[in-house]
């Protein structure tokens, strides 16, 4: 059996209460069931949400699927998020841009990539946003943060542990 090397990974959207909350409890819960020691945080490029919960329909997929992201707080990110993970998830394009914007200097091609690029490499395929449209816009985004999940911890690892070394990235 395998044991993965500590990580660290950080899921970033525009607001941190959509799609980067939902990603982070995913993950987190695929990590939990794994038996894995991982940090995963999420974080808003664009800071209007600071402190507050995920998004009501964010939170009610999440219940669907027995994942709790309430107690979650949006957060902005910050340059030295850099220096803190390991890899950093964007949800789409233009949250690249505008993390290459706050990170300046500090920003590193080599630990971000879109999160739909573990499924599609090098397709860059954004994760729509579900803010301002229907509930089915919030399943739609679950489905596909749910196949990039699978993507960055093979189902296989589901409950297991064991002691050989392997780093996913």
């Amino acid at each position: 059996m395998l044991i993965f090397a500590f990580m660290k990974i950080l899921m970033v959207c525009l607001g941190n209460i959509c799609r980067s909350p939902l990603a982070e409890g995913i993950l987190q819960k695929k990590i939990a069931n794994a038996g894995l020691d991982w940090i995963v945080d999420s974080a808003g490029t664009n800071g209007y949400h600071i402190g507050e919960a995920p998004h009501p329909l964010s939170q009610k997929v999440a219940r669907l699927h027995n994942i709790d992201i309430s107690k979650l707080k949006a957060r902005k990110f910050v340059a030295q998020d850099f220096e803190r993970f390991d890899k950093i998830y964007a949800m789409a394009e233009d949250v690249i841009d505008e993390m290459r914007s706050i990170a300046k200097n500090k920003f590193d091609d080599k630990e971000v990539d879109l999160i739909m690029n573990e499924v599609f490499p090098g397709q860059n395929i954004d994760v729509p946003d579900p803010w301002s449209g229907p509930e089915s816009g919030y399943h739609q985004v679950y489905k596909m943060l749910d196949e990039a999940r699978d993507k960055i911890m093979p189902p296989s690892l589901k409950g297991e542990h064991g002691t050989a070394q392997k780093n996913i990235f």
